[in-house]
């Protein structure tokens, strides 16, 4: 297990190392001088070469590259041009309000999504199937704004039952009432994607040998479906949650700009607003590492629910 565990994490160490790279490269491809971006066609020329050399973009392209990613490693992502505070700190003051409506937003989407991809492949061609997968397809088919636009219109303006504007500097009943929304905004079209693989992978499951000898042997139904048939449907089910949830800290940055609420979105529209190159540069490497850090815990958790994994 211990084998398992550092083999995976020293995997992740080079796929860090191409995302460093690759925005190393994706922010320099950006069209013109990124010190005249920053301070406008007005600057002078001792200002920007003033910033150029505050930003190192005076020196070779292996040098900065060397830097960067030296910087990066030690844990500084620089300064921000706007504010003048570490970047690190400006992620770290946000960063909590993403991650909570991340994880809210997985939860709700775990808690009806399974119980439901059970229900409609037990159920199959029956009315819950059919009401189930509709219900999927039609949370897979809004874009995490239109839904969000829809649901702020309807709940919050229209029938006032949750707040427009987030409260999460007041009380705690004002603060979840403040969730409530773009949590839901998110956790539905997780919903839709777990209901959909869970259904998918507890029929070809359910089909097996052993489902029907244990059946034969007089298995009981609630342990023959959740010990037998949703235990050895975790694989797939474990793999959609993992690669959606990058795909769910994107949607965030959306969600927190319509529901506006503080979050790693509302940053990148004002590094974006203020042309603070370090600062948009920093969010991208903590999206890119929190993408990686999920990505191996879910190679993690197939040794977890599957021991045959752990010697492949």
């Amino acid at each position: 297990m211990i084998f398992y565990l550092l083999k995976r994490v020293l995997l992740a160490i080079p796929t860090l190392f191409i995302m460093l790279t690759a925005i190393f490269v994706l922010v320099r491809l950006v069209p013109g001088d990124a010190a005249a971006v920053i301070l406008g066609d007005q600057a002078t020329a001792a200002s920007l070469a003033a910033l150029r050399a505050k930003l190192g973009l005076d020196q070779p392209v292996s040098v900065q590259y060397l830097s960067f990613v030296g910087r990066v490693l030690s844990g500084d992502l620089g300064q921000s041009l706007s504010s003048g505070r570490s970047v690190v700190h400006e992620v770290l003051v946000v960063l909590p309000s993403t991650i909570e409506l991340t994880t809210v937003a997985v939860a709700i989407g775990l808690l009806a999504g399974l119980p439901l991809g059970v229900a409609a492949a037990l159920g199959q061609n029956g009315w819950l199937d059919y009401l189930s997968r509709i219900a999927s397809l039609v949370g897979l088919s809004f874009p995490a704004f239109v839904s969000g636009l829809l649901m702020l219109i309807v709940f919050a303006i229209q029938l006032g039952w949750f707040p427009v504007l987030d409260r999460t500097g007041t009380g705690l009943a004002d603060h979840l009432r403040s969730l409530v929304l773009p949590a839901l905004n998110l956790g539905i079209i997780m919903m839709a994607y777990v209901m959909r693989v869970t259904r998918s992978a507890m029929l070809g499951v359910l089909t097996e040998d052993y489902i029907r000898t244990a059946r034969a042997k007089g298995v009981g139904p609630v342990r023959l479906v959740w010990r037998h048939a949703f235990r050895n449907s975790l694989i797939p089910i474990i793999t959609v949650v993992g690669l959606y949830f990058g795909t769910l800290i994107g949607n965030s940055v959306l969600t927190e700009i319509i529901f506006n609420r503080p979050g790693l979105g509302k940053l990148i529209i004002a590094a974006l607003n203020a042309r603070d190159y370090t600062l948009l540069q920093g969010v991208m490497i903590i999206f890119a590492v929190c993408v990686i850090v999920v990505n191996t815990l879910t190679d993690l958790a197939y040794g977890l629910v599957d021991p045959r994994v752990k010697f492949s």
